[in-house]
């Protein structure tokens, strides 16, 4: 029979239910580790005594899930854009706090997780927002187990739902030349060329100042953007960047009034609220031009970006206008238009290399 444990070292004990329970402190408090056999609870009460020593444990018995997120939405501000931040407090104060709220931050597992997805898809939430909201789940934990507040991070161990990816229907260039004929002499003519002919994102157009525009040199830098009336730095480094404007964007600009230092500013110099242009101005263009009204303004983005690709520009130039982090989001996102460059790669083959082959020239018979 093994001999007791010296001071510190825990002990361990046999319920009236049959359980084993081993018992250890840290700080002062109490800690206990559950196992069906004494062996089991003596492997896992030595892990925990190895790890509190080495300063490896974890304090977070009795801290709820509701209090944590709090913890760590208010750590947050200022590591992430102020849009970031919102998204991130709208999904747990909607999604994660009425469902899990109450629970143990330490006790929470898969299971429970899983069960809130599967109710969310179940009260007709699509699958991409299900994946959000276990986004924002994911990184809080993951930044709990950074702060060894817990061992593991059971989002970790979650099936998500499968997103169908919607389907790129971009503005032919007939259409796109109507929306510009459509904008002419109107309000807004200069944003609406700026968005077809650079594919700013909608925000980014609207926080752009004067001191962001070179027009004798043809450039503009994207050095914010705007969300609800709030003007912050774009998310990621690769959003900051600096883009050569065609020759129509240089004129319409020109043509721009100057009322603020912001470009597109109401009347007391802030920018364009982006619903009021949507409500407001977006569909009446559109009418105007004879388009769908259901064409959303980030059409525009993807029209241009399609229009760049198909007109054989390089995928990591256009990667690059749109502020991409990797290119490898504008490959998967524009893949429609990789068949018809790959039809125009094997056509320029032909006419550098074709007309000097002789397996193309026509053979005569004797």
């Amino acid at each position: 029979m093994a001999g007791r444990r010296g001071k510190g070292e825990g002990s361990i004990y046999r319920r009236k239910d049959g359980r084993w329970v081993g018992q250890y402190e840290i700080n002062g408090k109490r800690r206990y580790v559950y196992g069906r056999i004494r062996k089991e609870v003596a492997e896992k009460l030595n892990k925990a005594i190895a790890e509190r020593d080495a300063g490896l444990f974890y304090d977070a018995e009795d801290l709820c899930l509701a209090e944590y997120l709090d913890r760590w939405l208010d750590t947050m501000r200022g590591t992430l854009a102020p849009n970031t931040v919102r998204r991130h407090e709208e999904l747990t104060r909607i999604h994660i706090r009425p469902a899990l709220g109450k629970a143990k931050v330490l006790n929470l597992d898969p299971l429970q997780v899983q069960s809130l997805y599967r109710s969310k898809l179940d009260e007709g939430l699509s699958a991409a927002t299900v994946v959000k909201i276990h986004s924002t789940l994911s990184k809080s934990l993951k930044q709990a187990v950074r702060w060894r507040l817990i061992p593991v991070n059971v989002c970790d161990s979650i099936t998500l739902p499968r997103v169908t990816r919607t389907e790129i229907d971009p503005l032919d260039i007939g259409q796109m030349h109507a929306l510009l004929k459509a904008a002419e002499g109107k309000d807004h003519y200069a944003l609406w060329v700026l968005l077809i002919t650079t594919g700013l994102r909608i925000g980014e157009a609207l926080a752009l100042r004067w001191s962001d525009l070179d027009l004798k040199a043809q450039t503009l830098s994207v050095n914010r953007t705007v969300s609800r009336g709030v003007v912050s730095q774009p998310k990621t480094a690769s959003s900051r960047r600096s883009i050569r404007l065609s020759k129509l964007a240089v004129s319409a600009l020109r043509q721009q009034p100057r009322k603020a230092k912001f470009v597109f500013c109401t009347s007391n110099g802030k920018p364009l609220n982006v619903s009021n242009l949507r409500n407001r101005s977006w569909r009446t263009l559109l009418a105007s031009a004879g388009l769908s009204p259901r064409l959303r303004l980030h059409d525009i983005r993807h029209s241009a970006a399609t229009l760049l690709l198909s007109r054989g520009v390089p995928v990591k130039v256009v990667s690059e206008m749109l502020g991409h982090a990797d290119v490898r989001i504008t490959l998967s996102t524009y893949a429609h238009v990789l068949p018809d460059m790959q039809i125009g790669a094997a056509n320029a083959m032909d006419k550098t290399l074709g007309e000097s082959s002789t397996l193309l020239r026509p053979t005569t018979s004797d």
